[in-house]
């Protein structure tokens, strides 16, 4: 039986399975990681409008201060930071919240000031007041200005208190920005559509210091909830849809995958089983793209099932035609024998009588003869292979013993020593059966030699008999084909040694010679 080498290609179906299932899995992962990015850029990009606002705020403050108040150079308090050397032209401020961190809890509550503002403090934030509630009004953002002790001077609420104590406004009187994320408590019903969003309780707070010559004169100090996650998703509704097609059509790549590397195979061997039972295909072929490694090996075990069966049933009937042929020819012999007996015994002298009783006993041994063979072969065909091992060497000695007395000698010369892996009792008949072809054609001298490799070892047989007609060449091993039928032959012999070695893994062959005949004998080495 011929079959097809295996494309290297191949995956593992589990590994595809794996494969799926992680991305099955990745989706809503991918989904979640997606959104919490996307929150995170909407808060960042909420802290970056802040820092916005904070330094038009800031420079505000300043021009007003100089405007109002040209004299005061080194109004407010002298910071203590380390002071560049040379002067930066530009000092971006980069957003630095994440909703990795901890989120703080709500804002301290502002407190009675501990210091009074003086009138400078208090004339700037007159006049910011207006600025504010202009600037509130479009950017809804909570807006205080403090001045350099941390009082409220101008706001929506809280003028006059303290805020001095709250962390990151601690942190911008000593001259740093500062930026926190804080939990949100509104007093305004959730939505009826309420987002699982961290924005929705949250809230972003920047203290953003207002310096002038290295004095601190006040600080500006703003806070904003970030954009709605679900709110924002709907203004770029064109961009979520073909998200989503992206995602679809990730889904439908997925089942392609999974019904080239299953479903599609399967029709195909179903297809073909179809076939070979309505007796439209003789047998199932092996699939040419089978995608995996293991439907790869299902399609050639069912093709090798298939094909070890459709030749079982060939052979089997052309072995139930030869057979019923074999029997036929003595029964029908012996019925003639027996109805010339029946009607004419009493006619017929005693020699007569004789001889059809002889041609009886002759078609009977025939027949005893062929059902032993058929026996034979029926058990080298069921014959199930051990672990038993055999030496040539003294297989050939026992039967150098046994044919002497028919006139044979074996000649062997240089056989590897080496274990077989076939019983001693099968390698007796496979050898016995060739050399009792080699009497048949009267052979003398049979000569054995052999050589190893492939883990396989190739015993050569050749005798000086007559050897084997070109025209019988490639009858020899056709079950029940005999040369010498009159004389007992039931052309089994090389059937049921091929029988034999197919179950051990070995075969036989016929090969030309100039003289005799030259069987190969291939038989598998003990490992």
């Amino acid at each position: 039986m011929s079959v097809k080498k295996r494309p290297a290609h191949l995956f593992k179906l589990h590994s595809i399975l794996l494969v799926v299932m992680l991305m099955v899995l990745a989706l809503p992962l991918a989904g979640l990681y997606f959104f919490r990015i996307y929150e995170n850029e909407l808060v960042r990009q909420t802290e970056q409008e802040l820092i916005s606002q904070s330094a038009v705020l800031s420079a505000s403050f300043r021009q007003l201060l100089r405007v109002q108040y040209p004299s005061q150079q080194t109004y407010g308090i002298k910071l203590a930071r380390p002071t560049p050397a040379t002067p930066v032209k530009y000092q971006p401020i980069i957003p630095s919240i994440n909703l990795l961190e901890p989120i703080q809890p709500p804002r301290p509550i502002a407190k009675p000031a501990n210091v009074q503002s003086d009138a400078i403090a208090q004339k700037i934030g007159e006049l910011l007041r207006q600025v504010l509630i202009d600037t509130q009004h479009v950017t809804l953002s909570g807006i205080r200005v403090m001045d350099m002790h941390g009082t409220v001077i101008a706001g929506q609420a809280e003028v006059g208190l303290s805020l001095a104590e709250v962390p990151e406004v601690a942190k911008a009187m000593q001259g740093y920005y500062a930026s926190t994320i804080r939990q949100r408590i509104s007093d305004e019903p959730p939505p009826s559509l309420y987002s699982t969003s961290r924005g929705t309780h949250i809230r972003v707070f920047v203290a953003f210091p207002v310096i002038e010559n290295q004095h601190l004169q006040g600080v500006v100090y703003l806070s904003r909830t970030p954009s709605s996650i679900l709110k924002h998703l709907i203004s770029v509704k064109d961009k979520v849809l073909i998200a989503s097609l992206c995602l679809l059509g990730l889904v439908l790549l997925l089942v392609m995958i999974v019904s080239s590397a299953i479903a599609n195979p399967i029709r195909k061997l179903i297809k073909q089983t179809e076939l070979v039972k309505q007796g439209k295909q003789a047998y199932i072929q092996p699939l040419t793209n089978p995608v995996t490694v293991e439907m790869a090996r299902l399609s050639e075990s069912l093709a090798g099932l298939s094909q070890a069966l459709y030749e079982r049933t060939d052979y089997i009937q052309r072995f139930a035609s030869h057979v019923s042929h074999e029997f036929k020819t003595p029964l029908t012999a012996m019925q003639g024998a027996l109805e010339l007996l029946e009607e004419h015994s009493e006619t017929m002298t005693g020699s007569q009588r004789q001889q059809f009783i002889d041609n009886l006993l002759a078609d009977t041994q025939r027949l005893k003869q062929l059902v032993q063979r058929l026996l034979e072969l029926a058990r080298a065909d069921a014959l199930e292979p051990n672990a038993q091992t055999s030496q040539l060497a003294d297989l050939i000695a026992e039967l150098q013993h046994r044919f002497s007395a028919r006139g044979i000698t074996l000649l062997s010369t240089d056989l590897p020593d080496v274990n077989l892996a076939i019983a001693p009792e099968a390698l007796e008949i496979i050898l016995s059966n060739l050399l009792e072809n080699s009497c048949q054609h009267q052979a003398t001298q049979v000569r054995l030699s052999a050589e190893c490799f492939g883990g396989m070892l190739h015993l050569f047989v050749q005798d000086n008999g007559t050897g084997i007609s070109k025209a019988n060449a490639d009858k020899i091993f056709t079950p029940f084909f005999t040369t010498r039928r009159n004389t007992g032959g039931t052309g089994l012999g090389l059937e049921i040694s091929q029988s034999l070695l197919k179950a051990y893994r070995g075969k036989m062959s016929l090969l030309d010679s100039e003289q005799g005949a030259l069987f190969k004998v291939i038989l598998p080495l003990h490992e």
